[in-house]
């Protein structure tokens, strides 16, 4: 089978490209932004991602697109207006993608999408759905919803498979933005008021979402779904900052301060949307991968994290 892969040179896409490049079934084309060296597959360089971009080579004789290469979601963006800037890229540039993937005879393009397409945070015990209405609130979300909803068009229209995959927070070997933070501060041995937080959070390990994905490569049921990713394992904030510390051999030092009161100092800081990220609860239900794929996490939480945190010990022993 022909696989095109965008991103990957990428967080996700480079661990996918390994993965696929071992799979004796499929032939991969890993195309990339820079060039770059990947070790035995057929790389090809792409003139940035918008509604200019010519994917005709790239698409050419493939059989399934994965599209992982975006505009990340930046915590600090300091471009004049956002919104315009995640479209040019998430959108044009994704659905311009879709448009010469059909074209050209592609049968299924896999688009990774966000669980902010869903929403920011979830009542306690009540995670979100695949069916859910979408109810984005940021830049990165709203970009993320309008390319689906674009997609969705685009295969009603032509008839090309499409598959959406909304992952929470990934982690594992490499990862940076909120996750690298917080192994950071768990490294140095800073004492944290984060020992009593009760919320529920769903993460993805990242070979669990790129098990996921190539479960979606030829999967007869995946075809035009929407599929939530994720453990399977809700843990909260302090679980998981234990887990981290017990996953680098690090002390956990965690001081148990009520959520409420950590709520109140960071309105007074100006820190109201960060605290909500550390204490509100964020859940996804997985049961429709399960279901309609037969899918199952393959690796637990506390693997993730061990996978997550192995290439660290092992680059600190050599240093």
């Amino acid at each position: 089978m022909n696989v095109l892969l965008t991103g990957a040179n990428g967080f996700l896409g480079s661990r996918l490209a390994v993965t696929l490049n071992t799979n004796p079934y499929v032939r991969l084309t890993a195309a990339v932004r820079r060039s770059v060296q990947l070790s035995a597959m057929n790389v090809v360089e792409v003139q940035g991602l918008d509604a200019n971009t010519d994917w005709t080579d790239s698409v050419t004789d493939q059989q399934v697109v994965i599209h992982t290469a975006a505009r990340a979601h930046i915590m600090k963006d300091e471009a004049a207006d956002p919104l315009t800037e995640y479209r040019r890229v998430n959108v044009d540039g994704t659905l311009n993608l879709a448009r010469q993937a059909a074209e050209a005879g592609v049968r299924r393009f896999i688009f990774i999408s966000s669980i902010k397409v869903n929403g920011e945070q979830t009542s306690f015990g009540k995670p979100f759905t695949a069916e859910d209405i979408p109810a984005p609130e940021d830049a990165y979300g709203i970009s993320k919803y309008e390319a689906e909803q674009g997609l969705l068009e685009i295969a009603s229209d032509t008839g090309l498979e499409v598959v959406i995959i909304r992952p929470p927070l990934v982690y594992g070997p490499g990862v940076k933005g909120n996750f690298s933070s917080m192994m950071r501060v768990v490294k140095k041995g800073f004492p944290l008021p984060l020992g009593a937080i009760n919320n529920k959070r769903s993460l993805v390990a990242l070979d669990n979402l790129v098990d996921l994905i190539i479960t979606c490569i030829d999967h007869p049921a995946a075809s035009n779904q929407i599929f939530l990713a994720g453990d399977g394992e809700d843990i909260s904030t302090s679980d998981l900052l234990r887990g981290i510390a017990e996953a680098m051999g690090k002390p956990s030092r965690l001081i148990p301060v009520s959520s409420s009161v950590l709520m109140f100092a960071a309105k007074i800081l100006g820190k109201k949307d960060k605290a909500q990220r550390l204490l509100g609860s964020l859940q996804v239900d997985i049961s429709k991968a399960r279901e309609l794929l037969g899918w199952m996490p393959p690796i637990s939480f506390k693997e993730g994290l061990r996978r997550c945190f192995e290439s660290h010990i092992e680059k600190d022993t050599l240093q």
